[in-house]
């Protein structure tokens, strides 16, 4: 009654659906990827102590103590003033900071960066008018490693191989 084109000659026929009582899947789609959710230590906020978190921090307040995002980004935005140490993937300063960085991927130093202290990281940038005081370590080896490499502070003879004389070299 409803299908005028089903039984007219030369009419296309209505397109069949497949009949199936199973429900239909939905197609396969990549994994979901994480939200990346920051948080931030406002202009007006200080803290004194250590900060520990899974997200990525933005400080644009003042924090002294220690920063411990080890797989998280923290950035010290322009305002921001940071007298503690700090660890994470990557750290990026705009700001000001008085500490040491460990920085698991990269520490980047921008142009209106002033850092006082000791960076560790495998990749440091340091912008064009960035200010920085300290030592730069991007070894990326272990830190365990580094402390059974270290050398000795005189070699004794009971130290030294058969056959290796200590005078030529």
């Amino acid at each position: 009654m409803f299908e005028r084109n089903k039984n007219k000659p030369g009419a296309a026929p209505a397109p069949e659906r497949p009949q199936s009582s199973a429900p239909i899947a939905a197609a396969p789609s990549a994994p979901p990827t994480p939200s990346r959710s920051e948080a931030m230590i406002g202009q007006s906020i200080v803290i004194k102590g250590t900060v520990t978190g899974d997200e990525d921090l933005v400080i644009q307040g003042k924090v002294e103590g220690t920063v411990e995002l080890g797989q998280h980004e923290v950035s010290v935005g322009q305002s921001g003033q940071v007298n503690a140490d700090i660890t994470a993937k990557t750290v990026r300063i705009d700001g000001e900071v008085a500490g040491d960085i460990k920085g698991h991927e990269k520490v980047i130093i921008s142009k209106s960066g002033n850092v006082r202290g000791n960076i560790v990281a495998p990749r440091v940038t340091l912008e064009d008018g960035a200010k920085f005081k300290g030592s730069i370590d991007m070894d990326p080896g272990d830190e365990s490693a580094k402390v059974s490499l270290a050398p000795k502070a005189e070699p004794k003879s009971d130290d030294i191989a058969p056959g290796f004389d200590l005078k030529s070299g």
